[in-house]
């Protein structure tokens, strides 16, 4: 009993360590942080960072559709957020004649403001705490199937009662492993426009070389402005919207962020899973990462050498480029987090001394719970494996998943018992999905990512997710690419205008790239999928006991829950770090370290003229920091994670300061261990950000409805 006591105490000067700089804290349950939070430096009260009953910060938070932060910054619901966040935005508007991705947008009045449809943006109004409505008729006795269809049921009837009741959009969602359930009620905006953004010599200065780094000095914001009806409430887009009123919005702060100066971010953070196990971190870094890496490196090669050769497939291809690299590029980075500070071996030595806990807390409650996660996690493996196969290589076509839509339509045309309505419905749903398919498709480009991929190596075993003909594979793929209907837009408008007669029919069933795709499908869903799903519900149920165990041998310690992309707060300081031996960073960057990037052949590193005659004449104005540099981003030790980009970075009396876009890539393991000396979120400057609006855009309009601090 001494040495667990030992132990506890040992565990517990830990986290009180771990607490200075990690955490995604609820900031609905601010209360408990806001002694340390003002001991650090904040100047507000955590009331004013989140209320209920009058105006607060959240009310100046969005979430964009898109699955980024953004922050209002007028009183006309104009937005802050990220470039890369609006990126497929700008990309639908750009054409080979005004490529605004190239040049940049900037709407010099309201009526230029271009709509995005199909994007939204929503806020959270209240939180709830719903645990004992979700668990309600539950049991300890219970299978676990037969708890879950209840909770779910409780679920659907809290959902309904609550949108009947209040008119907004209702969501819950569980939290430590679903130990607890929260209710949020969201109000969304459908009618949303794009205001301004830079280059993406600018937005995107640096590219796919400087993502996930620091030093960085990329531009990296945009703006949007929310519309509404003439009573200020949610409304699809009508030329008559009016721009929204918010009760809150953020004013920016021109004095810009100081060394060890308290800072927090308020966002919706992504998926972080920081409660795991030594067998997940495991599968995670050794197995899954490094398939998912090489498969990805391969569909990268493909498509940017496309890119290179043509305009026209930069522009189509720029997007989903900068998707597939950002997360490629995250996995690399967060294998490398893991190996250096040894977290496997970490994990490993924790739940060493968790067994011991474990073995005589409550009778041995949880002392089977360590090997029963152990062979939970073995014998997902397999699985999880072939589901990364299908996800990273079968589907690495855009042409599989565009397909497979039509599959369904094919299905439903031969089945007697839909009705009219619904198959209609779903006909001219896919019809109006073909021509925004086909605008940023090659089917030269897709058919390289079908040879390239289709036959996956694995530990030099080679693996085929389905029989492919006993034929050269080249050959086959390029005659099933030519004879289908799928390939060419005018022939499959052609079709479904045609549907559902025999003949429309008739050709989507002998389509051969069809087949394959429901050859493929139907084997993944009949197989794997069920498999998979078994399997993942074992470990969940096993994991929200982990993580209830872990709370109970550490009763004192206050836990945060996961991210969830859910609103939540981080806070830090400004810092630098130091990455390895030798080397330290400082903890901004300025224009002139932009300037001595400038590489004018390679296109991730060109400087717009405009940019660098405003640096070549010093013309900063009252933007620059107080040694006369002009400064672009600076890091901070706040805890961030996907989805926190476009999040607005505050300092103690709650005034931007700068706009999250990046971690950098020592700490991007920061979704599944914490390393405060390493992980740095990346945000831009505030100030770079003004003088980019005010100097070089000209866009004075904007500056006038934006608040400055005094």
């Amino acid at each position: 009993m001494k040495k667990i006591a030992l132990f506890l105490i040992s565990v517990w000067f830990i986290f009180l360590q771990i607490y200075a700089d990690e955490g995604l804290w609820m900031p609905n349950l601010l209360q408990k942080r806001q002694a340390d939070m003002q001991s650090k430096g904040l100047q507000i009260s955590v009331e004013d960072i989140y209320s209920e009953t009058q105006p607060s910060l959240k009310d100046a938070v969005v979430r964009l559709s898109t699955g980024c932060t953004g922050g209002f910054v007028s009183k006309e619901g104009l937005v802050l957020t990220n470039h890369h966040c609006v990126y497929q935005q700008i990309q639908m508007h750009s054409t080979v004649e005004k490529d605004y991705l190239q040049y940049g947008f900037w709407a010099m009045n309201k009526e230029e403001e271009l709509p995005c449809p199909g994007m939204s943006v929503s806020m959270v109004v209240k939180t709830l705490d719903v645990t004992e409505a979700v668990t309600a008729g539950t049991t300890a006795e219970m299978s676990e199937q037969d708890a879950a269809k209840i909770r779910n049921e409780n679920i659907k009837t809290l959902i309904a009662d609550a949108e009947k009741e209040t008119g907004y959009k209702v969501e819950v969602r569980p939290f430590f492993g679903g130990n607890q359930f929260y209710l949020y009620l969201i109000e969304v905006f459908e009618d949303v426009r794009l205001v301004g953004v830079p280059p993406s010599n600018i937005g995107k200065f640096g590219g796919d070389t400087d993502n996930w780094t620091w030093p960085r000095h990329t531009g990296d914001f945009a703006f949007i402005r929310v519309y509404v009806d003439t009573n200020n409430k949610p409304a699809k887009y009508s030329k008559d919207n009016v721009p929204y009123r918010p009760c809150k919005h953020f004013k920016l702060s021109l004095k810009g962020p100081e060394e060890n100066e308290f800072t927090f971010v308020f966002g919706y953070p992504g998926r972080t899973n920081l409660y795991l196990t030594s067998y997940a971190l495991r599968l995670i870094t050794e197995v899954e990462n490094p398939i998912a890496i090489a498969a990805r490196t391969k569909r990268l090669d493909i498509i940017k050498t496309a890119m290179e050769q043509d305009p026209k497939t930069r522009i189509q291809y720029t997007a989903k480029a900068s998707r597939i690299s950002n997360t490629w590029k995250r996995w690399q980075g967060e294998n490398r987090g893991i190996k250096r500070i040894n977290g496997v071996a970490q994990k490993e030595g924790y739940e060493e001394n968790f067994q011991e806990w474990a073995n005589t807390y409550n009778d041995g409650q949880y002392k089977d719970l360590l090997p029963q996660l152990k062979t939970a996690y073995a014998e997902l493996e397999p699985l999880s494996t072939q589901n990364l196969i299908f996800n990273e290589h079968v589907l690495a076509p855009e042409i599989v998943g565009f397909v497979q839509q039509f599959n369904q339509l094919l299905k439903l045309s031969n089945d007697k018992t839909v009705k009219p309505a619904v198959f209609n419905e779903q006909l001219n749903l896919l019809k109006g999905r073909v021509t925004p398919f086909f605008k940023d498709f090659d089917a030269s480009v897709d058919k390289q990512l079908f040879k390239s991929l289709s036959i996956v190596d694995i530990d030099g075993v080679e693996v085929r997710f389905v029989d492919f003909p006993d034929k050269n594979f080249d050959q086959y793929v390029d005659e099933m690419y030519a004879k289908s209907i799928f390939t060419n837009e005018a022939k499959l408008n052609a079709i479904l205008k045609k549907f559902p007669s025999k003949s429309a029919i008739k050709s989507l069933e002998n389509d051969p790239l069809l087949n394959y795709v429901d050859r493929v499908y139907s084997m993944y869903y009949s197989m794997i999928a069920p498999a998979l799903r078994e399997q993942n519900a074992i470990i969940d149920v096993l994991q929200r006991t982990y993580i209830k165990a872990q709370m109970d041998m550490q009763p004192d310690r206050e836990f945060y829950p996961d991210a969830n992309s859910t609103l939540r707060v981080a806070y830090g300081k400004v810092e630098g770090y130091s990455p390895s031996d030798a080397i330290t960073y400082k903890y901004y960057t300025t224009l002139s370290g932009l300037m001595a990037k400038e590489n004018p052949n390679v296109f991730e590193f060109v400087v717009e003229d405009k940019l660098k005659k405003l640096y070549n004449d010093k013309n900063f104005g009252p933007y620059a920091n107080s040694k006369g540099e002009m400064p672009i981003a600076f890091v901070a030790s706040n805890h961030t994670i996907g989805g926190n980009s476009g999040s607005p970075v505050l300092n103690g009396k709650g005034e931007i300061i700068g706009v999250n876009f990046d971690r950098a890539w020592e700490g991007t393991m920061s979704g599944l261990m914490f390393d405060s000396t390493q992980c740095r979120n990346i945000s831009v400057d505030v100030r770079f950000i003004l003088f980019m609006l005010d100097k070089y855009a000209g866009a004075t309009h904007l500056l006038d409805e934006i608040e400055i601090a005094p």
